[in-house]
């Protein structure tokens, strides 16, 4: 099967991706798109079957003991809870990025799909975690009640844990060779972790009781802004594209390239978020809006206003597609979505 994939660096070209057996990129004499928004839709779709068909698999699975080769099946009401979060959609954002980098740097979509499911495994158990009562309480998610509200809150911080588990499993058991398989793990495990998503939801929750008028200036507060968002949000993307390369045995080189294009990526698309929070309804973002505000938080455009918040994050965006031309065609893809990523709406 060959997924193809178009991108719009110049307008004039589109391409079609590396296939799941491996075909390299090739320039596609198709016409031209001029949205950024639509030729990403177009990746969307092309990348969200092959995922939502594996990150299905490994759901069905648990009750098969197939994969595991535990001699208890997953009880059917964990099942059921991890189901209902993991597939309930979403951007995959960044089991995509896996994909794309993984592509980017010379390898095969099929080599990389289990490092993709496995860190939409652990974004999902940090979605069912972060919207508990006890953390930002939230009664919507991906456009249907959060898991605490389905299953009660015990089974559904159990069901985040056994994803978070599970993705580890996957990650040692799938990818090969094992050298990636270790290197995955331990990226992975780092930025989910103390110092950094774990992290960054602690220093987030602190903020909510931060008097912001003790900083001197607002270039101290937006400091202490960033640090936080880039342990919540973009330690998590910058692995994503670090998982790609690893699978793909990506020299160092790409592999720096890839670090910082995800570094600026990730706070473009909080910035990005925020923006949306305040702009955008729960319609169209699949969960309450507007609570970041109700809960003290501060973002972006509270410190800076709405404008100068847009023109941060293109600056960033900006930033990340300097980082991946030396990628040449094969960073077209990534070029494509760092721009998508403050023009989505949602």
């Amino acid at each position: 099967m060959l997924i193809r994939i178009t991108s719009i660096q110049p307008e004039r070209n589109r391409f079609s991706a590396i296939g799941r057996h491996g075909s390299r990129l090739t320039r596609h004499p198709m016409a031209s798109m001029s949205s950024t928004l639509t030729v990403q839709h177009q990746t969307w779709q092309a990348f969200q079957p092959t995922i939502e068909q594996r990150l299905n698999s490994y759901m069905d699975a648990l009750l098969q003991t197939k994969f595991s080769g535990a001699s208890t099946d997953c009880p059917p009401q964990l099942q059921e809870a991890m189901a209902y979060s993991l597939m309930a959609g979403g951007k995959r954002l960044r089991p995509t990025l896996v994909l794309m980098a993984a592509e980017a740097c010379g390898g095969e979509v099929e080599s990389a799909l289990p490092a993709a499911c496995a860190i939409e495994m652990v974004h999902t158990y940090s979605l069912i975690h972060d919207d508990l009562p006890a953390m930002d309480d939230d009664d919507l998610r991906r456009g249907r009640k959060t898991n605490h509200i389905e299953f009660g809150e015990a089974t559904a911080i159990l069901a985040g844990d056994a994803l978070l588990t599970y993705a580890f499993e996957i990650l040692v058991k799938e990818v090969k060779p094992y050298t990636a398989a270790a290197a995955c793990c331990g990226e992975l495990a780092f930025a989910a972790g103390a110092c950094g998503m774990v992290g960054g939801q602690v220093a987030d929750l602190e903020a909510e009781e931060t008097n912001w008028s003790k900083y001197e200036d607002t270039d101290q507060a937006a400091r202490h802004l960033e640090s936080i968002h880039r342990r919540k949000t973009g330690c998590l993307i910058t692995c994503a594209l670090r998982m790609g390369a690893h699978v793909a045995n990506a020299d160092q080189k790409r592999l720096e390239a890839l670090d910082h294009y995800g570094k600026s990526v990730g706070l473009a698309f909080q910035i990005a978020d925020d923006l949306l929070d305040i702009s955008s309804d729960a319609v169209k973002m699949g969960k309450e809006t507007q609570k970041d505000a109700d809960h003290g938080k501060l973002t972006y455009p509270g410190l800076w206003g709405v404008d100068v918040s847009r023109q941060r994050a293109a600056a960033l965006v900006e930033d990340a597609r300097r980082w991946i031309q030396p990628l040449g065609e094969n960073g077209r893809q990534l070029d494509a979505l760092a721009r998508y990523v403050v023009e989505r709406e949602n």
